[in-house]
């Protein structure tokens, strides 16, 4: 690896996408959006695997939003809907480290306007490209090991499973073994051309299902 040098840190640009827009947080006009959109959810498991939250109300959430999030590492975006520019989740790079290549994804806040759809997966291809076209080299995404939707979504978009931190940490007075997923470079030119046959417009039909897999488009490449 000696032709290798260390990428720069992640800049606070937008990241364009056909369905949303992924662009620096910013919580003056960000906030009510995001609270509004987390709120709308009959229940507060959004949270559950999150070291923090739920929030009593808009002018919690709305601090924690301006002393937590507008840092370097965790970096924040705000997931945009592109059709009427309505934030509806968050996403962040952290334990950004240059020196080794290595950058994960995490503090996911899917909206129930979010979750599970193409906008959510198109969000989460935009980060990873980012990254990788910086010249990172490894990809990490990591939860709950008992957060079951969470690790479902790393297989499906591609991570390969290394394996469980046995109490890794403990958070909201319970201890936690941590799941770990990476994509790294060599495998990222294949897992790109995948993301960008899934959300061509040809794999849609009129009525918004999707023709082929996501899965399904990583086995053929």
């Amino acid at each position: 690896m000696a032709f290798w040098k260390p990428p720069p840190a992640p800049p606070r640009i937008a990241l364009e996408g056909r369905f949303c827009r992924v662009v620096p947080l910013d919580p003056e006009r960000h906030a009510q959006a995001l609270w509004a959109a987390h709120v709308a959810a009959p229940d507060g498991r959004l949270w559950t695997y999150l070291p923090y939250g739920p929030f009593a109300d808009f002018a919690t959430y709305a601090a924690w939003l301006r002393a937590h999030c507008v840092g370097d590492d965790p970096l924040f975006f705000t997931i945009v809907r592109r059709e009427d520019a309505l934030p509806v989740g968050l996403a962040s790079y952290l334990r950004i480290a240059p020196s080794v290549g290595v950058i994960e994804v995490g503090h996911l806040q899917f909206s129930a306007a979010l979750a599970r759809s193409t906008m959510a997966t198109e969000a989460m291809f935009l980060m990873m490209q980012n990254a990788f076209a910086l010249g990172y080299r490894r990809y990490e995404w990591k939860c709950d090991a008992l957060n079951a939707p969470s690790r479902a979504a790393a297989e499906r978009l591609g991570f390969t499973f290394e394996g469980i931190f046995r109490q890794a940490t403990v958070y909201k007075g319970r201890t936690r073994d941590t799941a770990w997923y990476s994509v790294i470079d060599s495998e990222w030119p294949a897992l790109e051309r995948a993301f960008v046959a899934w959300l061509a417009p040809d794999n849609f039909a009129e009525d918004g299902t999707q023709r082929r897999r996501l899965a399904a488009l990583r086995g053929d490449a």
